[in-house]
Formats: C-alpha cells, sequence, structure tokens
C-alpha cells in the first residue's frame, strides 16, 4: 500500500524555514517535494529539511533531495537534512551522495 508524501513547512526565523517530510518519497511524490525544497531554497538562507517521518525512499526521491542540494549550493543556502532514517543514511553512503549534504549526525548510524 502507498502511502502519502506529507510536506510541513513552517518559518523558524528569519530567513530560516524547516520542511518536514514524512511517508513514501518516490516516483509518485518526489514531483511534490522537489518543488517544496526548491521553493523553500529560493526564499531562505537556512532550509533543515526534517527527515524523521520518512518510511521509504527511491532513486527518484534521492534525486528530489539532490536537486535541493545544487540548487541551495548555487544560491549560497545552507540545507541541512536532520533525523535521517538509517536506511536512507545507508542509500547515500553506496551512492557516494552522502557528500552533496550537511546532515546532523544525530540521525546516522
Amino acid at each position: 500500500m502507498h502511502e502519502t508524501i506529507r510536506v510541513d513547512r513552517k518559518a523558524t526565523g528569519p530567513d530560516r524555514c524547516q520542511v518536514a517530510v514524512s511517508g513514501e518519497l518516490d516516483l509518485v511524490t518526489a514531483g511534490d517535494v522537489r518543488q517544496a525544497l526548491q521553493n523553500a531554497v529560493g526564499e531562505n538562507h537556512v532550509v533543515v529539511v526534517d527527515l524523521g517521518g520518512l518510511t521509504f525512499c527511491d532513486c527518484r526521491g534521492l534525486n528530489a533531495l539532490l536537486a535541493a542540494a545544487r540548487t541551495a549550493r548555487a544560491g549560497d543556502v545552507e540545507l541541512r537534512l536532520c533525523a535521517v532514517p538509517h536506511f536512507l543514511a545507508r542509500i547515500l553512503r553506496l551512492s557516494g551522495t552522502r557528500s552533496a549534504f550537511t546532515i546532523e549526525e544525530s540521525g546516522l548510524p
């Protein structure tokens, strides 16, 4: 059964926001997450992506995260991932893409 993605965005200070992503980040939901992250990165200097509620991520989901990281880097925006689930930490490590992100270490094994 496919769980829908939930993206909650809230301001946490001047030019700063948090985007909480929960559910399955995959082919069906990656476009919505990509757009939400692109908007957040375009409007803030610091964006924290809380992945604590993420239950699944495929290559399309990873691409959405990587696109946000590229946009953030180009715009001199700090994009941080927090509460990274173990399965995503493993995907990042095995795919060689971990270095594309600033990751709050408490979410990694």
